[in-house]
């Protein structure tokens, strides 16, 4: 069976596939149901944001296990003053270490919204593919997510680190309550992966 294809899609597409990407994210964050309306909203929400981008990776007619042909998929946007994520991210930065530490990677900033694979279609490399497509060629300074924060590590934030990216916040709760978050941040265009062969 052929992998997937990786395609940038644009808001209207982005917007007819939030049903099959919300199943992939319920496959990934395994969130408790009542909140899958709400992500939803979000979801629709940041596709009007500024310099929206989003991938998606998906093959014609599903494989076992996944529920459809969307295997995973990735968005961002460049993140402004009033949008809810940066304000409180900026803020944490700001009591961390100061203003200037806060602008430095907040002001010029790309902000990966989401990025999930299905567990089915996890060791594949299409995380990967995903993150670097999203973040090719953006006009940002820094790139800007959060992920969480467990022990051991999870893939993902293995993932994050091989492109040069690094913890801006720890243990981190989101107002509202939740499960604890990194917030991570790297400058762009990102650090290219060591190939296999030179890995110790």
């Amino acid at each position: 069976m052929r992998d997937p294809k990786l395609r940038e899609i644009d808001e209207r597409a982005f917007l007819r596939r939030l049903h099959p990407m919300l199943e992939v994210y319920r496959a990934a964050m395994e969130p408790p149901d009542e909140q899958l309306p709400g992500r939803h909203t979000i979801m629709e929400r940041h596709a009007a944001y500024p310099s929206f981008r989003a991938f998606v990776a998906e093959r014609r007619g599903a494989l076992p296990g996944l529920p459809g042909p969307v295997h995973g998929f990735a968005y961002g946007f460049r993140g402004a003053r009033g949008q809810w994520w940066h304000d409180v991210v900026y803020q944490a930065l700001i009591d961390l270490g100061g203003e200037a530490h806060a602008a430095a990677w907040m002001d010029d900033s790309f902000e990966v919204a989401e990025l999930h694979v299905h567990p089915q279609a996890q060791g594949r490399g299409l995380g990967r593919a995903l993150l670097t497509s999203l973040c090719e060629g953006r006009p940002e300074r820094t790139v800007v997510l959060s992920t969480l924060d467990r022990r051991p590590e999870t893939p993902a934030r293995h993932l994050y680190r091989s492109v040069g990216m690094v913890d801006l916040l720890t243990d981190f709760e989101f107002p509202g309550g939740g499960p604890r978050y990194a917030v991570m941040g790297g400058t762009l265009p990102l650090a290219p992966y060591p190939p296999a062969s030179s890995s110790p």
